[in-house]
């Protein structure tokens, strides 16, 4: 009885154990485990939000300065572009019409001076056309008796002597009438150099501007007496082209060609880059500081640029193509350059690297990426702060 009441309970069970395995349903698969992010890693859910807040971009090569000289610099005035205004004569200023700073046009008027050279340049000029007129005189009297001696030779009535005297006394005549020419055309051109007429007496010099540009340096008051016919009254300057004037080291000059294009950065406008190209490499090496003058011509047409500003120039500047990422992509931390770069979606790492020159918005890269990475651009702060 016993026998038969276990197999019967052996086979219920194998029964139900048929039953329970036919009916099994598949395991629920449990969700992935979050991915724990290592030092110098962050980690954003592929399916957040945020993830939409970080962009990239692959690492690009762009043209890079990879060497130049550079060298402190001074702006100038052009000294092919400037001029220093002087006295004709001695005399007394009269009015002075302009001041320092103002901007003047070839041929305006500076100022008025009175002098007595004045009368004596008219006085010379008048004296100079009297000894024409006289000279003439002489000639045409030369003439007559000339003619007259030729017509008493024809007659038998004087020897031929008498005839070449005469011819040559016409000759004599002639001469002294070119030269009292030449020295009335002189006198006149000096009256024209001092802009007076050629009758009147007790005129005032008018001084006119010989060049166009700004007046930057001016030494002349109104009724001032002035004698130094060669000491600068005004200096005008033409600053639509300007110069910016270095030393370099003469160990560096060899890299230096004239008609290079150069970089100038100047304190007084910070982040600005200024262009020109080189005008002018010295011939003498300074025996103190062991450098070379050179110089560079920049345009300069909305006056922005000041003599004597002070700034730094670039020369002999070589690109070669180089990786390049944006600015906003560096990150500075504990004395490194560090960028973001993207292993994975929503997986970040920290990379250092050694940035080179930047060129506009864009920042060279020399070391610690490799092509094809892509860098975090944009979003930087956010992988920051996790």
């Amino acid at each position: 009885m016993k026998t038969k009441y276990r197999s019967s309970l052996g086979a219920a069970c194998i029964l139900a154990l048929i039953l329970t395995g036919c009916g099994e349903q598949p395991p629920v698969e449990k969700p992935k485990a979050a991915l724990t992010p290592r030092p110098g890693q962050a980690v954003i859910d592929p399916n957040s939000p945020q993830l939409a807040q970080i962009k990239t971009e692959p690492l690009a090569s762009t043209l890079v300065p990879v060497s130049s000289v550079s060298a402190p610099g001074k702006v100038e005035a052009n000294v092919n572009r400037q001029s220093h205004v002087v006295l004709p004569v001695a005399g007394r200023v009269n009015t002075v019409m302009v001041k320092i700073g103002d901007f003047v046009r070839q041929g305006q008027a500076l100022m008025t001076l009175e002098s007595a050279d004045i009368d004596a340049a008219v006085s010379s000029f008048q004296q100079a056309q009297a000894g024409v007129t006289q000279a003439k005189s002489a000639v045409a009297k030369a003439q007559m008796d000339l003619d007259r001696e030729n017509d008493l030779f024809e007659h038998g009535a004087v020897p031929q002597k008498d005839v070449l005297n005469a011819r040559a006394v016409t000759v004599q005549a002639q001469a002294a009438v070119e030269q009292a020419q030449a020295a009335a055309e002189q006198a006149r051109r000096r009256l024209q150099i001092l802009g007076v007429g050629e009758k009147a007496f007790g005129q005032s010099v008018t001084i006119h501007a010989p060049i166009s540009g700004k007046i930057l340096e001016m030494s002349v008051v109104n009724g001032e007496f002035r004698n130094d016919l060669s000491a600068p009254l005004m200096t005008i300057a033409d600053l639509s082209s300007v110069w910016v004037t270095s030393d370099v080291p003469e160990t560096a000059i060899r890299f230096i060609k004239l008609g290079e294009p150069v970089k100038i950065d100047l304190a007084a406008y910070p982040g600005e880059t200024f262009r020109g190209r080189v005008a002018l490499i010295g011939d003498i090496v300074d025996a103190q500081t062991r450098t070379v003058k050179v110089r560079a011509e920049l345009p300069n047409q909305d006056g922005r640029l000041k003599p004597e500003m002070f700034g730094n120039i670039q020369l002999a500047e070589q690109l070669e193509q180089r990786p390049a990422i944006p600015a906003s992509a560096v990150v500075a931390s504990d004395g490194k350059t560090l960028v973001w770069r993207e292993t994975a979606k929503g997986v970040f790492e920290k990379v250092a690297i050694t940035t080179g020159a930047q060129i506009g918005d864009r920042v060279a890269v020399l070391h610690g990426l490799q092509p094809g990475d892509r860098v975090v651009v944009d979003g930087v702060m956010l992988l920051a702060a996790r």
